[in-house]
């Protein structure tokens, strides 16, 4: 039995209209959880047997807009960051709150059940070189280096046993000259679970979302929800629920509204399927972390 955590940056509840790229029917993963038209403000809460839609706050309390930095810090620590340093921060972490994703990470908590937690994105030897450098790192990277995880390169890809940022792979065929294959996104969806039976907890991050948000592109805003839903809906559609638990969330609003270049306040979207109960109760994006360890000690203590 694993959790399987997708974390989809930079996507909230805006409003139901065409300008919305989040709001269409295209969307087949986020309209099998809210059963519309995609996702936005005016879908309704839903809770099945297995299957679960929740709109939560990534506020978090504070005032401004969610920033990357706190807000992902505070998804993978279930600790309000924000509130901590008193502002939303980023995109990179805040040097007061590195020690909660150094020491108190979801990935750090699952080791302490005797748990086997996974990272499964991959990185090119550029990003190393550039993040070594300047001893900058993103929330997801610093957490899973903290953990004594060891982060995918491109051998990892080239063995099927990693995910490149934009699933398919072009990116670091066409632009980073790379020799490796472009790929469907259903394959990538074949690894994730493959890692499934190897691993307590997989996570994995998509995050080219809320970069076509900042860029107020709706090109690449269709193209990149476009990759990412055929990659979910096979997840989805062959996800063995009575063994795994799916939960798909994001850390801020940003692509719902792409009349402007900066985050939203928008409630964000919460995906879970399989075992729930654990969620039902979840208001913000502090109860995630939480949750998804209910759902693991309950699994590591059968």
């Amino acid at each position: 039995m694993a959790v399987l955590f997708i974390f989809i940056d930079g996507i909230g509840l805006g409003k139901n209209k065409p300008e919305n790229p989040l709001a269409s029917p295209g969307l087949k993963s986020f309209s099998y959880f809210t059963g519309e038209n995609g996702i936005h403000e005016d879908c309704k809460e839903a809770v099945s047997e297995k299957k679960l839609f929740k709109k939560i706050d990534a506020n978090i309390g504070v005032d401004g807009l969610p920033q990357s930095g706190t807000g992902q810090t505070s998804l993978f620590t279930g600790i309000n960051a924000s509130k901590k340093i008193g502002k939303h921060f980023g995109p990179y972490p805040h040097s007061q709150i590195k020690p909660l994703l150094k020491k108190k990470s979801l990935f750090h908590k699952v080791l302490a059940e005797g748990l086997k937690p996974h990272f499964l994105n991959a990185y090119p030897d550029i990003f190393f070189e550039k993040s070594e450098k300047r001893n900058r790192w993103s929330c997801t990277t610093l957490m899973a280096k903290s953990a004594g995880l060891t982060l995918n390169r491109l051998d990892d890809v080239l063995n099927g046993d990693a995910i490149t940022a934009e699933i398919i792979q072009s990116a670091w065929k066409n632009m980073l000259n790379l020799d490796v294959p472009e790929i469907a996104p259903e394959e990538a969806s074949k690894r994730v679970l493959n890692a499934l039976t190897k691993h307590d907890l997989v996570l994995y991050e998509y995050y080219l979302t809320d970069k076509a948000g900042h860029e107020m592109n709706r090109e690449l805003a269709d193209h990149v929800l476009g990759v990412m839903d055929r990659f979910l809906i096979y997840i989805i559609e062959n996800f063995d629920t009575d063994k795994n638990t799916l939960v798909i969330t994001s850390d801020h609003g940003n692509l719902e509204d792409l009349s402007t270049k900066t985050h939203t306040r928008n409630s964000v979207p919460l995906f879970v399927l399989g075992n729930m109960e654990p969620f039902k109760n979840t208001e913000s994006i502090l109860d995630i972390t939480p949750a998804i360890l209910k759902v693991l000690t309950r699994i590591s203590h059968k």
